[in-house]
């Protein structure tokens, strides 16, 4: 009788810990927007991904790249779809795919001849769409349509391709790293201190769960990140790295916000549901982006690309 009565004290034990782990992971949940074991674990596994592609050969890290840039393309034009604007999702990858091939085969010059040549064959998609009677529209929509496409191509395959300009360098791949460990530690900083301080909303009607709180915890771990990271990978003043901290704090966040922006326009959530916890991959890469040309830019005026 007694042991009975002693697994009966166990089990309720370990169902009263369950349901006050739930409840915390519940409040936390609802504060960041999203599922936290989720995220963690699909932000390690993405993780590892990127160091073994990066730091490995970089040729694989440039195909990564264009995988990454296919699926956000598609992830966007379905999103434009939903919003009832047409975009080809296979001419924006083909186009996509274009502007990628540029950057890495002929650097600047061929990424910014890839976007002519993308945004050309994406017009002439669309153009040539609108001749099928299935997928006809009257020439407002079509206008409307291909400035969506020209949208998705520059905002996606043609932002992600400063990383490939940037891993291209030398010692590129360890400014790639610098810019996603920056990226990921605003966002961390932002998220810690957002849900343990967060009480003043920074942008309450694009992004709710955003407050003044969150961002000044972003700016003292970014700028820590890019002070390590500066002094032990890229070999540069420490002051290098508070300009890296600062420029993508703002680059961070302003795509961040661009993105909330974006899906509040087209009326959907997240970009998909493909990785647990964090939505789309665009979703993952909205930070990323923008941070690109902000890094490229810091590296390019230190005479590095």
């Amino acid at each position: 009788m007694a042991g009975s009565e002693k697994r009966d004290e166990i089990r309720s034990a370990l169902e009263s810990t369950r349901a006050q782990l739930e409840a915390t992971n519940a409040r936390i949940e609802a504060r960041a927007g999203r599922n936290l074991a989720f995220a963690i674990a699909s932000g390690v596994i993405l993780g590892g991904v990127f160091l073994a592609s990066l730091l490995l050969v970089k040729q694989i890290f440039i195909v990564l790249v264009a995988i990454l840039v296919g699926i956000a393309l598609v992830e966007l034009a379905s999103a434009f779809r939903v919003a009832g604007r047409r975009v080809p999702r296979v001419g924006v990858v083909l186009a996509g795919l274009v502007v990628v091939a540029g950057a890495a085969f002929w650097g600047a010059e061929g990424m910014l001849m890839g976007l002519f040549a993308g945004s050309l064959l994406l017009i002439l998609w669309r153009l040539v769409e609108g001749l099928v009677p299935r997928w006809e529209a009257p020439a407002r929509t079509l206008v409307r349509d291909v400035f969506s496409g020209w949208f998705t191509l520059v905002y996606v395959a043609f932002l992600a391709s400063f990383t490939v300009l940037l891993v291209l360098a030398e010692h590129g791949e360890w400014w790639v790293f610098a810019l996603v460990l920056v990226v990921v530690s605003v966002d961390v900083g932002a998220y810690a201190a957002g849900v343990t301080f967060g009480k003043h909303k920074m942008t309450p009607r694009i992004s709710p769960n955003k407050t003044w709180e969150g961002f000044a915890g972003a700016a003292i771990v970014a700028a820590g990140a890019g002070v390590l990271v500066s002094v032990l990978a890229l070999g540069q003043p420490w002051w290098v790295g508070i300009i890296i901290g600062v420029v993508v704090l703002f680059t961070a966040t302003g795509g961040d916000l661009t993105e909330s922006l974006i899906k509040r326009n087209l009326g959907v959530k997240d970009m998909s549901s493909w990785i647990p916890g964090h939505g789309g991959f665009l979703d993952r890469l909205d930070s990323l982006l923008p941070s690109a040309v902000g890094v490229y830019g810091v590296a390019l005026a230190l005479g590095v690309v």
